[in-house]
């Protein structure tokens, strides 16, 4: 899968981060969420060096795909994790983890807001230990809100960039 939107710095680790955020996006049970075209915006500050990046695409996503996720993830961590936790309180989920992924512990936690059922935001700070990629600490921000129904072709998991470009994921 390609990162779209993003500096092709950051397309090397994205597996680990998406695996990362499929963790605390989804590991707890958060609310159902609207059906349709999702615009995610997010703004990543990585150490040692302050290095900036940002960039916005959008998703298709349906509940059957938001489950399937879910599912996926608590698989993965089941694998690659030796401790998760999660707290609710009221719109707020927290989810702490520790995570072994290319050799690196990846410790996080993120606090993710849900406003009704059509905005998100979440809040990570994770730091690697040894560092992954030249990174030690990251620090993630994620505003994700619904935008309306999918364009024509797009079918729930798919991305589009900022440009327009749709991306197809491979179905199961």
């Amino acid at each position: 899968m390609q990162r779209l939107g993003y500096t092709q710095s950051m397309k090397g680790k994205l597996p680990v981060v998406a695996s990362l955020l499929g963790f605390v996006l989804y590991a707890a049970d958060p609310p159902a969420m609207k059906e349709g075209l999702w615009s995610i915006h997010t703004a990543t500050v990585d150490n040692p060096g302050n290095k900036k990046s940002e960039g916005t695409r959008s998703i298709c996503r349906n509940h059957e795909y938001d489950v399937r996720i879910r599912q996926q993830a608590e698989q993965k961590q089941k694998q690659t994790c030796k401790s998760s936790k999660q707290s609710s309180s009221g719109n707020t989920i927290t989810a702490e983890s520790e995570c072994t992924v290319e050799g690196s512990v990846i410790t996080s936690k993120t606090v993710t807001t849900f406003n009704g059922d059509s905005s998100i935001h979440a809040e990570t700070h994770v730091t690697y230990a040894p560092a992954l990629y030249g990174i030690a600490e990251e620090t993630l921000i994620q505003d994700q809100k619904y935008t309306g129904t999918c364009p024509a072709g797009m079918e729930p998991g798919d991305f589009m960039d900022a440009a327009g470009k749709i991306t197809h994921v491979r179905r199961p």
